[in-house]
Formats: structure tokens, C-alpha cells, sequence
């Protein structure tokens, strides 16, 4: 399947750091070839939170392949689903066919088992997304 006729999923958070980089790897993971995923923030932290990382791997992803990145990359860019975290972010930039706010907790500060649970959410959010590009 071509880069063009891929559906685009964005997810956005501040800090892009945690919950928009789980939500691109369960993209990847869940979306496959058919779905091209992005993650980015409007104040990118510059590093993958580490927990982030110890949680995914749980699931069997490597999040170190990953990078914290701006949003400014996606300025102008055509994007199928644009999706906010639930951090209040917006992207006036990205020019999404459709988005979605999500609402969901930062779990940065959270114990293991809620941070587990944040992260089990958003992949169940990832999966229904995708049944429904």
C-alpha cells in the first residue's frame, strides 16, 4: 500500500512524551500496513518518558525507537485523524479530516497499576479508532 492511500492517524499532547507516544505504537501495532501513525506535541519535551517505555515494553514494544517530536512538523500536512490526548492541546495546523478528543488521564505521576490502566485504555480508544478509518 502506497504512502498516499493510507489512512493518517496524529496523535497530539503537550509534551509528547507519554500518552500520544503509546497511542502511536498501538497504531502501529493494531493499524499495520494500513494505517500510517504520528505522534507530536506543541511543547515536545525532547525524550520519551521512561515509564512510558517500561509500560509498553510490557506489551512487547520498544518505545526507544521513538523520539519526542513538534507539532510544527505537521504544519499543512493533510492528515486523515487528528486526535488531542486530553491535555487541552489543539493543532490549528494539522489539516485533519476529522478529530477527536480523548480525554484521557496523564498518568506521568500515577501508580503502576493506574498507569497500566491509562495505558490499557488507550490502546481499547487505538482499536476502536481503527475500526472506524
Amino acid at each position: 500500500m502506497s504512502e498516499t492511500t493510507k489512512k493518517s492517524v496524529l496523535f497530539v499532547c503537550v509534551e509528547n512524551s507519554n500518552r500520544s507516544q503509546m497511542a502511536e505504537a498501538f497504531a502501529r501495532i493494531h493499524g499495520g500496513e494500513s494505517v500510517a501513525s504520528y505522534s507530536a506535541g506543541s511543547r515536545p519535551s525532547g525524550k520519551v518518558n521512561p515509564r512510558a517505555v517500561e509500560f509498553m515494553k510490557e506489551c512487547g514494544y520498544d518505545l526507544t525507537t521513538h523520539t519526542s517530536k513538534s507539532l510544527d512538523e505537521f504544519n499543512g500536512k493533510e492528515i486523515t485523524v487528528a486526535v488531542t490526548m486530553g491535555c487541552g492541546d489543539a493543532c490549528p495546523l494539522v489539516h485533519a479530516k476529522r478529530r477527536e478528543e480523548w480525554n484521557i488521564p496523564d498518568p506521568k505521576e500515577m501508580p503502576a497499576e493506574r498507569y497500566r490502566e491509562v495505558r490499557d485504555l488507550i490502546e481499547q480508544k487505538v482499536k476502536e479508532l481503527i475500526a472506524n478509518l
